[in-house]
């Protein structure tokens, strides 16, 4: 038990991260039937503008950049966690507002956007900060290891799991406890309805596209330590996400939570047995899934049913 432990708690944190990828996902699925294809690329932004809240270009900025320096690693990173989503929560909702004119039309519209947005996110980040890989600096108090009954373990890995599972019930709480939650989920379910009450649907989506996107640059945020940081980063993680909420079933919570840990299970344990079949077990897990229940394992009938 003790040489499979480690190796569970790894799975587990993965897990938990890869839920919190899968949430924003999801709710732009649930809300406006949309696959967003741009999400891991989001995702990369996130942690991009991370990296440029702690640890500024001193050359760009002279005597600002070395007083903002001259701040604690730790206040900078706090800040870095707060600031960064809600800057890629803006690009979300620029990237919304360009996709208004393909609502109404055939799925393919909105598919072609999201993909060459994701093109020009990334090529954007390769202008900026260039190809070649780069890190996110973590204060002192969140690296290195510590030892717990005869176990040594990742300081930050245990951080990134606690902060996943803060977000997750941030936003559960959000979703289940306040009436802009009851408004999400009824735009989900019957948005002609929800038009007809008189709440403002376009203003509904935009928001919407926004909290997803700003979900995405938070597990960026908290994931670029343990996956590293470099431009086409955001693949790693779309791919995950959309695998989790077909596994779980699309626009259940629960189901993206539970299908991101089953995922993160499945890679963590595999990986450190039989590391040539870490990537493929999460596609056996989907496809085992899939054929017992085509709509996942809390899925209702799709966001993308007819």
């Amino acid at each position: 038990m003790t040489h499979v432990l480690p190796h569970l708690l790894n799975g587990l944190s993965l897990g938990l991260l890869f839920a919190l990828i899968a949430l924003g996902f999801m709710l732009i699925v649930g809300v406006m039937e949309l696959i967003n294809l741009a999400h891991g690329s989001l995702f990369a932004l996130g942690a991009y503008f991370a990296m440029v809240i702690v640890a500024p270009d001193v050359a760009w900025l002279g005597a600002a950049g070395e007083a903002w320096l001259a701040l604690p690693l730790s206040v900078r990173y706090v800040l870095a966690i707060l600031v960064a989503p809600l800057l890629v929560a803006v690009v979300g909702m620029g990237l919304e507002l360009c996709m208004r004119r393909t609502y109404g039309r055939k799925a393919e519209y909105g598919l072609l956007l999201t993909f060459g947005a994701a093109l020009v996110i990334e090529e954007t980040i390769r202008l900026v900060w260039g190809p070649s890989e780069r890190y996110l600096q973590v204060p002192q108090a969140i690296s290195g290891a510590f030892l717990f009954a005869g176990l040594v373990y990742s300081k930050y890995k245990l951080f990134a799991a606690l902060f996943a599972m803060a977000a997750i019930a941030l936003v559960w709480l959000l979703l289940e406890r306040t009436p802009y939650g009851a408004i999400i989920k009824a735009g989900a379910h019957d948005s002609e309805m929800v038009r007809a009450l008189g709440i403002n649907l376009t203003r509904l989506r935009l928001l919407v596209f926004g909290l997803g996107a700003g979900l995405a640059g938070f597990a960026g945020i908290v994931l670029t330590p343990i996956w590293g940081l470099r431009p086409h980063v955001g693949i790693d993680a779309v791919i995950p996400a959309f695998l989790i909420i077909v596994l779980g079933g699309v626009g259940s919570f629960w189901g993206a939570v539970i299908g991101g840990i089953l995922v993160g299970l499945a890679v963590g344990v595999t990986g450190a047995y039989a590391a040539e079949w870490s990537l493929l077990s999460m596609y056996l897990l989907l496809i085992a899934v899939v054929t017992v229940r085509a709509r996942g394992l809390l899925g209702k009938k799709s966001a993308l049913e007819a």
